[in-house]
């Protein structure tokens, strides 16, 4: 499946995702992708001024109350966000005036959402406003909002209204009722309840306004406590309106109104708390970053995947773990599903061990829930819920209303027959104690997870007189297209690992913990008659696998179903269980997920039975074509990915990969509006690690790697915990090993700098867009009666539109406001005019040296003085290429002044002298010059000749030609 493009309004840094247009049809799918949080909450990327149909959703760890249908839900919490801004009488929204700017950004590597709109109000008033807001990873119950305002063209009043919104719903249900609210010191604060479960939960608010005289006042509309500050706005200065949030739930205190009002009297500046987000998160990255060079749309990727799982991961909470769809959206409720831990808890136990032990931790608090589950369905033992909540007990609901509303209700068998999670968590438990060695954990809940869960095996699995063995019958396996199976393989041969385990458990606790052991013996009667049952089950249980094939029958009589070529029911748009139906695709050889190919993925890294190479190939031959890996689920294309990376097929692995990776991002599967798909995001990781990098591990060496990076992967950087220790890999690509890597790792002959970074001016350098400036400029000179010709023009090359403008102007005079007027008039004409450009508008050369740079592992930028360079970079088709953009919205001072390409080296992590520059202008030449950077520049010597090499165009040029040139003429310039 093609994922590339998928959304043309993205682009993409090493660090940062940013939307550069609005668009109100995919208004769902960014709320989900800005989602941002701290593990304590999430918040969706709704607009602080709210907008037709958003979904506005901040939701808390833990605070679950009932609802009918779906049992228990995640309740969406009151609403933090709301900041309207009125300007002189009109309140800015994105469905009123006109937008003539806009770019949101989102910070990953500080956790900080930005946005930037220049908006022109009905009543013709434009204002700059710049929106930032961030959840305190530094300190949980914290969050906070900045708004800076900035008249353009007008003076007038502005006013602001900074709210917490108690009325906050579930799609259509609101599981709060109001209990209070109040103001005290200028803040205001609100109190409210959960209708079912009883969790009290407090908010209080604060507002400052900084570089302004402002009135303040609090009112109080029924749940909805409200800070208006009013204030007199001059064209041209900014003003900066803060507000600050804290939040507190009977889960964490006793009072938690008190709690919030007292933290909020406390809480230092906004600069201060942005300085303790940044640091937190730079101890959060340092253990589990992932670097890839090479590739900046994987790059962002997967820090982004990473991202959206450490807002999720409860720092504080052992009660609670990353329900499927994070805390980002209503999908699945907030329940938790093995997706935790078998696709995004290795992430954590490998580099957050801490966070991962509180997540199992949720499941050791929720073996009651699992115990009373085994009760009902007439078992022994403990037998996880499908779907857990905060008790673990089954929450997944019985049936679900049809799409069609003529059609009958859809029995969900999961909960009664989708059984093998209870050996998935035995799984994680084991592997947590296997890479962190934490004993303390493993006597005092791992093992009871390992032994109450066996006890349900044994007391689950069935045994066939006539064949002489033991069998698990009527259970869904991982692949869910099969909703009554029999000996399914996965399953099997995981209750087998699971009793394999419990043994060896038992063994290592009455070795090192006898008391404990003989507590646990007796709390859950592992009597020895218990143990050689368990014993029996190990030697003969079925697993339908045969020796002579090598092929692993995903259950009896799958091999005799119909099959399927997936080819047939292209192109479609959704899984083929939609296409077939649910009984129709029941009766085929047709997958929704890897099933026993998930088994051997699992079994790969200890090399048991049945996992080897060979038993891979042949299984891959037979169940990868039949598995529905484009619109089945998003937990298959990570694991295909490494699977295929073991086989060689790294074209394939490298699809597969990308596949999971903008799952959200590009909403490749048209349901990201519903949450991220945090198993997907897991997923991404061990594809990375474990498929890329080849991790394995050993018992004398620790993690070793093998790495078989993608193509144009030049290098890939991660760190793995293990025993104690801290492993940090550096691998290099294949093509890095073959370049002449004095290119761009050592200093050459001459002793000069080596250049890693190549900073391009856009117009008349990448694309020709002078001709679209010079036709906007004459529009507008001709309707205010100016002189202005081509010659003219060309003196306009590379300066700033208000110089441009006053070049124009001579010596006429007009005011600021009709000076601003011009300039955004003219901007508005060359808007227009660039609807039209194209990948074909690209200049000779240009295209084919940026994929050189890119092949050479150089970092590439664009450094514009336009405003509107992210647009045209987009519709160029040349996103991909440039890692980071600094235009006219990056810098103050514009060329000659060095800051605009001081900003982009800094950008790209390089120092100055690492970067060239490519440019058309004498000012762009003087403005690199400045910079300390050696610079390339293109057109006549007349215009570019300070420049340290001069080129009449980009056409045929050779990046190592080029290189030899600037660092042989450098001596002599």
């Amino acid at each position: 499946m093609d994922t590339k493009n998928l959304n043309l309004d993205f682009i993409y840094t090493d660090w940062s995702l940013i939307e550069t247009r609005f668009d109100p049809e995919k208004i769902h799918h960014c709320e989900t992708v800005f989602t941002i949080g701290n593990g304590y909450l999430g918040t969706r990327g709704t607009f602080e001024e709210s907008y037709p149909r958003a979904t506005n959703a901040t939701i808390l760890q833990g605070v679950y109350d009932d609802v009918p249908i779906v049992y228990t839900e995640l309740a969406n919490c009151p609403d933090w966000l709301p900041l309207i801004v009125i300007v002189d009488g009109d309140k800015f929204r994105l469905d009123r005036g006109e937008i003539i700017s806009y770019e949101r950004k989102l910070d990953l590597r500080r956790g900080v959402l930005s946005r930037f709109i220049r908006w022109c109000s009905p009543n013709g008033k434009t204002v700059d406003l710049q929106f930032e807001r961030f959840a305190s990873l530094a300190d949980p119950n914290v969050l906070c909002l900045r708004c800076q305002i900035k008249p353009v063209d007008f003076n007038g009043l502005i006013e602001v209204q900074a709210s917490i919104n108690g009325y906050p719903e579930n799609q259509g249900f609101n599981h709060w009722e109001v209990i209070d609210q109040g103001k005290y010191d200028q803040n205001a604060w609100l109190h409210l309840r959960t209708r079912g479960s009883r969790i009290n939960l407090g908010m209080a608010t604060g507002l400052t306004v900084i570089d302004a005289e402002a009135s303040l006042q609090v009112t109080n509309p029924p749940g909805y406590p409200t800070l208006i500050a009013a204030f007199q706005g001059t064209s041209g200065q900014a003003v900066t309106v803060e507000k600050m949030v804290t939040i507190f739930t009977s889960r964490d205190v006793e009072n938690p109104i008190q709690a919030a009002q007292d933290k909020l009297a406390t809480l230092p500046t906004y600069p201060i708390l942005l300085k303790e987000q940044q640091q937190a998160w730079e101890e959060i990255w340092d253990k589990s970053d992932v670097a890839v060079e090479g590739d900046v749309r994987a790059a962002l990727a997967i820090r982004y995947n990473l991202f959206q799982l450490l807002i999720s991961a409860p720092a504080n909470d052992d009660k609670v773990s990353i329900p499927a769809k994070t805390l980002s959206g209503f999908g699945y409720r907030g329940h938790v599903f093995w997706d935790t831990e078998i696709f995004i808890l290795p992430f954590f136990i490998y580099t957050q061990p801490a966070l991962a032990r509180n997540m199992l931790t949720y499941r050791y608090h929720t073996l009651g829930g699992a115990r009373r589950k085994a009760i009902h369905y007439g078992y022994k033992g403990a037998m996880y819920s499908w779907e857990s909540a905060d008790t673990g007990d089954e929450v997944t609901p019985r049936w679900l209303p049809p799409n069609d509303p003529y059609g009958d209700d859809i029995r969900i068998w999961c909960r009664d027959r989708e059984i093998h999670i209870s050996a998935d968590i035995a799984y994680a438990v084991w592997s947590y104690w296997l890479v962190t060695g934490d004993d303390d954990w493993m006597r005092d809940c791992g093992a009871e997870i390992i032994l109450d869960t066996a006890v349900f095996w044994g007391s689950r699995v069935e045994y066939n007189t006539k064949y002489e063995r033991y069998e698990i019958c009527g259970v869904i396996g991982a692949d869910e297209y099969h909703e009554l199976a029999n000996n399914n393989a996965f399953n099997n041969r995981m209750v087998q690992w699971h009793l394999e385990k419990a043994i060896n458990t038992q063994d290592w606790l009455r070795e090192k913990y006898p008391d404990k052991a003989k507590e646990l013996e007796q709390k859950l009667q592992l009597t020895l008659s218990r143990r050689l049952r368990w014993q029996d089950i190990i030697a003969n249980l079925w697993i339908p696998y045969d020796a002579n094939t090598g092929l692993i029958e995903q259950s009896d009589g799958f091999f005799k179903l119909e099959d399927i070529n997936l080819d047939d029911y292209e192109p479609r748009t959704k899984s083929i269980q939609s296409v077939l139906g649910i009984e129709e695709a029941n009766k085929r050889q047709v997958l929704k997920q890897p099933d026993v190919l998930m088994l051997l993925y699992l079994m790969r890294e200890s090399e048991e039975f049945p996992y080897s190479l060979e038993v891979l190939e042949k299984n891959w031959d037979y169940y990868a074509p039949r598995t529905d890996i484009t619109y089945g689920s998003s937990l298959g294309p990570a694991i295909h990915g490494i699977l295929a990376s073991d086989l060689g097929k790294s074209e394939e692995a490298y699809g597969y990969f990308m596949q999971a990776a903008m799952v959200d991002i590009e909403d490749v599967r048209g349901n990201a509006h519903e949450g991220i798909h945090g198993a997907s995001a897991g997923g991404v990781w061990q594809a990375v690690v474990f498929g890329f990098g080849g991790i394995k591990l050993t018992e004398d060496s620790g993690p070793v790697a093998t790495p078989h990076l993608p193509k144009g992967w030049k290098r890939l950087q991660f760190k793995v915990y293990w025993q104690g220790d801290w492993h940090e890999f550096d691998l290099k690509g294949e093509s890095m090993e073959a370049q002449n890597t004095s290119v761009t790792n050592n200093p050459d002959s001459s002793g000069q700098t080596p250049i890693k970074g190549v900073i391009f001016d856009l117009d008349g350098v990448l694309t020709d867009t002078a001709e679209y400036h010079y036709r906007a400029w004459q529009r507008l000179a001709d309707e205010e009666g100016l002189v202005f010709n081509r010659e003219a023009n060309e003196e306009l090359r590379g300066v700033s539109r208000r110089d441009s403008l006053l070049k124009i102007i001579g010596t006429k005079k007009y005011s600021e406001e009709k000076f601003q007027e011009m300039m955004d008039r003219k901007n508005r004409y060359y808007v227009e005019s660039i609807e039209n450009i194209s990948p074909t508008d690209l200049l000779p050369g240009a295209m084919d040296l940026l994929k050189e740079l890119r092949s050479s592992g150089i970092k590439v930028a664009l450094g514009s003085a336009s405003k509107n360079a992210r647009p045209v970079v987009e519709k160029l088709g040349i996103g991909e290429y440039i890692e980071v953009i600094a235009d006219g919205f990056s810098v103050q001072e514009p060329k000659p002044a060095p800051d605009l390409f001081l900003f982009a080296a800094q950008e790209l992590g390089l120092e100055p002298g690492e970067c060239i520059v490519v440019e058309d202008a004498g000012a762009g030449v003087e403005a690199a010059l400045a910079a300390g950077m050696r610079a390339v520049g293109l057109g006549p010597v007349e215009r570019v000749g300070e420049a340290t090499v001069v080129l009449l165009s980009l056409e045929g040029v050779n990046w190592q030609d080029l290189q030899a040139s600037l660092n042989s003429l450098v001596l002599h310039h």
